[in-house]
């Protein structure tokens, strides 16, 4: 009789493209995402959680990149009825569905902000998942560019709530209309057949969304012959001649000093497209209403240069730039780039109801801002633990989860030890393993005479490093008071290290 094979161990890893988030990751950004909620609120905006799956259906065509399996999203099919379901790839899908779907129970206009992860399926690379979070903040019902000057604003205000000044940001505007009428000059879009060229224009789309990666030249091979890259591995273009490839980068490199002058060029570019000129008005109006809120240039400005790839944008677009420089993995200075971007997209909700309902919105890169933000030395770096009560005598549990209780009473964070308490050390270790800034101590003798050690563990650790003997002894890291005192004492340790 053969004998039956042994059933490999699993292997304890994540799938690629995946990461675990811990303890101060997750507490950064519960406290991060707290503040925006915050500015969406003051703006009117009301919270939304829709569900992590969706059917491939609802999500329509409109999909990050169409060159992926699956076009970009993790799906799969349902047995019993045959329906295709995905993971949400973005958050703006799923609002389109609800305001379908609820259409009869929402206000009109209908102010949204939701938080949550979603999911791509795509090459995974450094500093990029196929599983991420993002913030978004949408306005369904309003046709009114009001409403995109509102979200540009809203989304100044939220990088400032979080902690990115005033000279290390810049929201930067632009229209798709613009784009189109420039496309329209171009020769690559008919307004009388909208799908004549469409493949085109999609490559056209990514590729000078991709301007600040590639640059001129790169963004010249996208839509023209195409691109290879270091790797060898080549990119597809849209196929335009030097002359349309001319006009496009016209478009790409019309940013002048001031809105006005922006405005003024993209003008000459448009002439002879209607569509064109409306987008410029629309720039126009956006310029004047955030002007009269004092938002000035040096926090939101006109640039062609945004464009956005994703599919759906019909009208104005937008994106948040952070200015400031950091070095990347080969110690080159750069500046950090795009956080948050977002427009205006008409038709999403046209495709479950039959008619036209506006809506735009912004998406903030809630990873992205994390890093930015410990860049600029807004987060701690470790973040503190909870004070780590001992136990030196098993049978007296109750008494240290009574002080415990007692510490977090008054507002303390504060745990037991709950491993194995023969070895004390350990239990220093653990609480060092914990980042904790205190170690209560209490044996049966402390407890005969009704006092307590209180361990000083972030002096304790200094005085280990770098102390002189005179300064370990005038500053005791660990030292005895009554019980009574415990909780004021260790109030005094934490707020010497706040902040």
């Amino acid at each position: 009789m053969a004998k039956e094979k042994k059933q490999p161990r699993p292997k304890a890893e994540a799938p690629k493209g995946f990461r675990d988030y811990f303890g101060a990751e997750v507490t950064e950004r519960a406290a991060m995402l707290g503040k925006i909620a915050e500015v969406y609120r003051h703006h009117g905006f009301e919270a939304l959680e829709t569900s992590a799956v969706e059917t491939v259906e609802a999500l329509g065509k409109f999909l990050p990149d169409v060159d992926r399996p699956n076009e970009g999203v993790f799906a799969w099919q349902e047995e019993d009825d045959g329906k295709w379901l995905a993971l949400r790839y973005d958050m703006t899908a799923p609002l389109a569905r609800v305001a379908a779907q609820y259409r009869n129970d929402l206000p009109s206009p209908y102010r949204r902000y939701t938080m949550g992860p979603v999911w791509r399926n795509e090459k995974p690379g450094p500093g990029r998942f196929r599983q991420f979070y993002q913030c978004d903040a949408d306005t369904v019902g309003a046709p009114s560019v009001a409403a995109d000057a509102e979200i540009c604003g809203m989304l100044a205000d939220a990088l400032e709530a979080v902690g990115i000044p005033r000279g290390d940001y810049v929201v930067r505007v632009n229209n798709r209309k613009v784009l189109n009428g420039v496309m329209e000059v171009a020769g690559v879009l008919d307004p009388s057949d909208p799908a004549k060229f469409e493949a085109e224009r999609g490559t056209v789309l990514r590729a000078i969304d991709k301007f600040d990666k590639f640059g001129e030249t790169g963004v010249r091979a996208l839509i023209g012959a195409g691109r290879m890259d270091e790797s060898g591995d080549f990119t597809k273009g849209a196929g335009l001649s030097d002359a349309q490839a001319d006009t496009v980068m016209g478009f790409m490199e019309a940013r002048r000093d001031d809105n006005a002058a922006t405005c003024a060029r993209l003008r000459e570019l448009v002439t002879g497209s209607a569509l064109g000129a409306e987008g410029v008005d629309e720039l126009e109006q956006i310029a004047t209403l955030l002007d009269a809120q004092g938002y000035g240039s040096d926090r939101i400005v006109i640039d062609p240069s945004v464009v956005r790839g994703l599919g759906y944008y019909t009208g104005p677009v937008f994106e948040a730039e952070l200015t400031f420089e950091i070095l990347d993995e080969k110690g080159r200075k750069r500046s950090f780039g795009s956080v948050a971007g977002g427009g205006r997209y008409d038709d999403l909700v046209k495709r479950f109801t039959g008619q036209a309902v506006p809506a735009t919105g912004v998406s903030i890169g809630v990873d992205r801002l994390l890093a930015a933000l410990h860049a600029k030395g807004r987060l701690d770096a470790e973040a503190q633990g909870p004070v780590v009560v001992t136990v030196m005598d098993r049978d007296r549990m109750a008494s240290y989860m009574a002080m415990a209780a007692e510490l977090r009473a008054q507002g303390i964070r504060a745990e037991v030890y709950l491993g194995n308490p023969k070895n004390f050390g350990n239990q220093l270790k653990y609480a060092d393993k914990r980042q904790s800034p205190v170690a209560v101590i209490q044996g049966s003798d402390e407890a005969e005479r009704g006092v307590v050690q209180i361990k000083d563990l972030i002096l304790g650790a200094k005085i280990a490093q770098d102390a002189t003997v005179e300064e370990w002894k005038s500053q005791p890291a660990q030292f005895e008071v009554p019980v009574a005192e415990m909780v004021e004492k260790v109030q005094e340790i934490l707020a010497r290290y706040k902040g």
